[in-house]
């Protein structure tokens, strides 16, 4: 049987029906999640997709935070359950608290949209055990407000115990600190980057196929503990 990944769509989110796309490439079941429910039936995991939650009024992913769905999400996370925040999903894991720093404007303060390099800092993740420790892969980067900051002592535990998953290959564009593309949880299980692995699944589409490897990741991991 399939495992299953919950994909929750807020008011203003683009990127939920490629988010479940990759996860049927993958070999999941996405199911879909709103976000005023209080039940995520039952899912193996979940993905916090990319756009622009409640318009970003406040600050990105502030009020999408605080929907119903975030509190299940939350605290099945604090029970292992494996999630993955993409783009604005990212800033809505950070906002939740289940990832450590922010997301701010970019540097220059101009949307990027483009093709970028990252490389994998960490593969042993739940979102990442298909790769290896320095793989290069390329996925598209859109987002104004994607520039990973953090204090000096949050900058330092999450090097020193490897919870930067995903590095800019090149300086970042958005001019995020230590070039950090994407961060985890210190268990490994809950992951956020701003680049869109979803958009480079198939190469009919995108600018490659490296973004399956995110979920076909977490797809391998939950079937080895089922």
């Amino acid at each position: 049987m399939s495992a299953r990944v919950g994909v929750i769509t807020f008011p203003g989110t683009l990127d939920d029906v490629d988010a479940a796309r990759a996860v049927r490439y993958a070999g999941g079941e996405a199911v879909s999640l709103w976000h005023r429910d209080t039940d995520l039936q039952g899912v193996d995991a979940v993905v916090v997709p990319g756009g622009f939650s409640y318009g970003d009024y406040l600050r990105a992913g502030a009020i999408a935070a605080r929907s119903p769905v975030m509190g299940p999400v939350v605290e099945a996370a604090d029970r292992g359950l494996p999630v993955l925040g993409i783009c604005n999903g990212f800033q809505i894991l950070c906002e939740a608290g289940l990832l450590p720093g922010a997301l701010v404007r970019n540097s220059g303060l101009r949307f990027i949209c483009r093709e970028i390099r990252l490389r994998v800092e960490n593969a042993g993740t739940a979102w990442t055990a298909d790769f290896t420790d320095g793989a290069e892969i390329t996925v598209p980067l859109k987002s104004g407000e994607g520039r990973f900051v953090a204090d000096d002592e949050a900058l330092a535990r999450l090097e020193g115990e490897g919870q930067v998953v995903f590095r800019y290959a090149e300086p970042a564009p958005n001019g995020a600190l230590h070039d950090i593309a994407g961060v985890s949880s210190a268990d490994g299980r809950v992951v956020g980057l701003m680049p869109h692995p979803e958009h480079a699944i198939d190469a009919l589409t995108g600018p490659s196929t490296d973004g399956l490897g995110l979920f076909s990741s977490v797809l391998a991991r939950l079937t080895a503990a089922a």
